[in-house]
C-alpha cells in the first residue's frame, strides 16, 4: 500500500507487524469496496478497483476476502464512506498531507485534529500544502525483478517519468529495497501494464501525493514527528499519511524505537 511506507517499516521493526497488518488488511478492504462502488464492479472495467485489487493481492489479501469487499458496494456498505483530504505542518515544518476514509466526519476530524496538536503539528486549509506537491503514479518492484539499467529500459518504453532506484540493504529508517517508477496521474495504469508485460507483476501500483521538495529534521524533533506519524496511523479513518521530511540515518535510528 502506497503511503509512509519508511514509517511501516519502522512499526514492522518495533514488533508490531501483526497488529499493523490487520489494519492493513481493513484499509485495503475499505479501498476496494469504495472502488468497486466508484465504478463498475468489476477491475477490468473500473481502473480505481483494478488498482485497489492489485494493491490487496500484493499484500496477499485472501481472494474471498476481496471478493467480499466487492460484493459490499452493492449492499450499501460504501454509501456511508467520505473520502477526505487533511493538510498541515508537523514538528519543524514539515508538511502533512493525510488521506481518510470514514463513516462519520467529525470524528475523523476531532481525531487527527488531536493527534497534530499533541505533536506540535497543526492542520491547515484544504491546499495550503498539496500546491506544493505533486499527484502522480507510482509502481513499485522489488530490487530482484530487474538490474537498474533493465527496470530503467522497460520504464522508458513504457512511458514512465522517472525511475529510482535503491538496491542497498536498508537500515531501520529505509525501505525495502527495489524500484520506484513515476508517471504521470493519468498514465498510470497504461505504464503499468506495459512494465508487467516485460517484468511481471509490481509490488505496488498507487495514486500518491509527491512532495516538491523535503525538509530538514533533526534532534528531538524527529522523536516527536515519529510520535504523530505513529498516532496518524493508529486511526482506523487514516487510509494513507504523506510527509516530506529529510532525517538522517543517525536520528532515524536513535528515535524509531
Amino acid at each position: 500500500m502506497a503511503g509512509h511506507s519508511k514509517f511501516k517499516n519502522i512499526m514492522h521493526r518495533k514488533g508490531r507487524a501483526d497488529a499493523v497488518r490487520s489494519k492493513l488488511f481493513s484499509r485495503l478492504s475499505r479501498e476496494i469496496t469504495v472502488a468497486a462502488k466508484s465504478g463498475l464492479p468489476d477491475p477490468a472495467l473500473n481502473p480505481r478497483l483494478r488498482l485497489a485489487v492489485n494493491n490487496a493481492k500484493a499484500e496477499s489479501l485472501p481472494k474471498d476476502v476481496i471478493q467480499r469487499a466487492i460484493n459490499r458496494a452493492s449492499g450499501g456498505e460504501a454509501d456511508t464512506m467520505e473520502e477526505i483530504r487533511y493538510e498541515g505542518r508537523g514538528p519543524g515544518g514539515v508538511q502533512f498531507v493525510v488521506e481518510v476514509l470514514t463513516d462519520n466526519r467529525n470524528r475523523a476530524a476531532s481525531n487527527v485534529r488531536a493527534a497534530f496538536t499533541k505533536y506540535g503539528g497543526q492542520l491547515g486549509e484544504t491546499g495550503s500544502v498539496t500546491f506544493m506537491w505533486d499527484r502522480v503514479g507510482q509502481i513499485r518492484y522489488p530490487a530482484e525483478a530487474g538490474s537498474e539499467d533493465a527496470v530503467m529500459e522497460a520504464a522508458i518504453e513504457a512511458g514512465a517519468q522517472d525511475v529510482e532506484s535503491d538496491l542497498v540493504k536498508p537500515d531501520i529508517y529505509e525501505d525495502a529495497p527495489g524500484h520506484t517508477i513515476w508517471t504521470a496521474f493519468e498514465d498510470l495504469n497504461e505504464v503499468a501494464e506495459a512494465m508487467s508485460k516485460v517484468l511481471g507483476d509490481p509490488k505496488s501500483t498507487a495514486i500518491v501525493w509527491k512532495p516538491q521538495s523535503e525538509v530538514p529534521l533533526s534532534g528531538e524533533a524527529v522523536g516527536t514527528l515519529f510520535k504523530l506519524l505513529d498516532a496518524l496511523d493508529a486511526e482506523d479513518d487514516v487510509q494513507q499519511v504523506y510527509s516530506n521530511e529529510d532525517i538522517s540515518e543517525e536520528d532515524a535510528a536513535r528515535y524509531a524505537g
